[in-house]
């Protein structure tokens, strides 16, 4: 393993100050699942490592019902599904954090993190675009937010600008006869990277027959994951019906620009979003007809 020097912040100040003067030698440790390893193989050329544990900040883990959820950008996966009132607002993210690596993993890694890696293929970052999720970033120019479906700029590439961090995601409170999921298609039965994945939310009317709104995002068909912002308006003011869902599934699949690899062809996985997407967005709203 590279030589590198170890900071442990205890204020987002202190962190943002080193990430600027340090530049791209300095990384930020909050679960370390990605990071530990990728220094170990040669994969990032680190100089400094920002240990982020003790800022109070980042580890923030608060429902509202009225104003939403804030998640700090360290707080550990298991954190999220531990809490009842998490699991029936956001049963989407908890589909992703239940499924990230192993029960080890989720007691390391972070949906802040997750995040940050920028993979293609992450699990969480669907979910988080079909909540609405907000990124706050704290950097040398003070605060700003972002829309959580334009912070992957490409493969292990943020939005983040020279010592700018991310401190915590906000995600809205649900709205009446709302509810989300999210599943992705893998070669073996867990710890695996997904093939395709598929996110829903879904707002219905009163009588839960018609759509009012819905957010569909894709994992693992493109550099960056995609919120399949046409599929999701076509969906708006439609009654809940097979034709409706096919429509927005189409719609889905023309967004997705997947590759062939080892895992998957591009072919195998166009087809996938369709299938993926029915998927989650039925599951969506089964679980708003389910809920008393």
């Amino acid at each position: 393993m590279q030589d590198f020097s170890y900071v442990s912040a205890k204020t987002v100040p202190e962190a943002v100050a080193l990430l600027d003067e340090n530049g791209e030698k300095a990384r930020i440790l909050a679960g370390g699942t990605d990071l530990i390893v990728n220094i170990r193989e040669g994969r990032r050329d680190v100089g400094l490592v920002v240990d982020v544990k003790s800022i109070p900040e980042v580890n923030v883990l608060n429902y509202d019902a009225n104003t939403g959820l804030t998640l700090g950008a360290a707080v550990e996966c298991y954190k999220t599904y531990a809490v009842d009132a998490i699991c029936d607002a956001y049963p989407g993210l908890i589909d992703a954090t239940k499924i990230i690596g192993g029960t080890a993993i989720q007691g390391r890694a972070g949906v802040g993190g997750n995040l940050c890696n920028a993979s293609p293929a992450a699990d969480c970052i669907p979910p988080l675009i079909v909540l609405n999720a907000t990124c706050v970033i704290a950097g040398p120019n003070g605060e700003r937010e972002l829309p959580v479906e334009q912070f992957c700029t490409a493969p292990g590439q943020t939005a983040l600008e020279k010592g700018e961090m991310l401190v915590s995601l906000k995600i809205p409170a649900p709205a009446s006869n709302s509810s989300s999921f999210y599943l992705r298609f893998i070669p073996r039965n867990e710890m695996d990277i997904a093939v395709v994945g598929a996110g829903a939310s879904v707002t219905l009317d009163a009588a839960k027959q018609t759509i009012v709104s819905a957010r569909i995002a894709l994992a693992a068909v493109a550099p960056t994951p995609l919120f399949a912002e046409d599929a999701s308006a076509s969906l708006a003011g439609r009654e809940v019906s097979d034709a409706a869902i096919d429509d927005a599934a189409r719609a889905a699949q023309a967004i997705a620009r997947p590759i062939s690899d080892m895992r998957g062809t591009a072919e195998q996985r166009t087809h996938l979003v369709g299938v993926l997407t029915r998927r989650a967005l039925n599951g969506a709203i089964q679980r708003v007809r389910d809920a008393a």
